[in-house]
């Protein structure tokens, strides 16, 4: 199972990384109702790098980013649930509106996006190519998400 760190935890772990000669890929999302899209996505993420730090979004920046009604699962069972992959070592709550401020923080050699965005379409690219890190996108196509999952579950929820 992964570790749980918290975002002041992100310049040692990358030191240690460093000084083990490893690489370290974030990814991020909300992760709610976890689905197979999800594992895919983090799978993929894995794959481009030695050490997976996985940020979820808190309930409060979930609520931001996918309105009232959201999450339907909460930080910590998320949190625990994204822990529980093989694939991921790490896991942290952040709260910020973007991811930016844990790439500050962190400095992957690679921040890892799903297939519904492009290598240029990556909102944080340029932050990670500042300091000489790049942007990229792994999993299976956008076939999977949580809106639809909802959308599916809503008429049968109303019985």
């Amino acid at each position: 199972m992964a570790t749980r760190v918290r975002i002041s935890d992100l310049p040692a772990l990358r030191a240690r990384a460093r000084r083990s000669g490893k690489t370290i890929a974030l990814a991020n999302g909300i992760f709610d109702l976890f689905h197979v899209g999800h594992l895919r996505y983090l799978e993929g993420a894995k794959a481009l790098a030695d050490v997976l730090v996985v940020a979820v979004n808190s309930d409060a920046s979930t609520r931001r980013n996918k309105g009232p009604g959201r999450p339907v699962v909460p930080e910590a069972e998320r949190a625990e649930i994204v822990a529980a992959l093989a694939c991921v070592d790490h896991v942290v709550v952040f709260g910020s509106r973007t991811v930016v401020p844990l790439i500050r923080k962190l400095r992957p050699d690679v921040h890892v996006k799903g297939t519904d965005y492009t290598p240029e379409t990556i909102p944080e690219a340029a932050e990670v190519a500042r300091y000489g890190g790049r942007a990229a996108v792994a999993g299976d196509p956008k076939d999977h998400s949580t809106t639809d999952l909802l959308r599916r579950l809503a008429p049968r929820r109303r019985r």
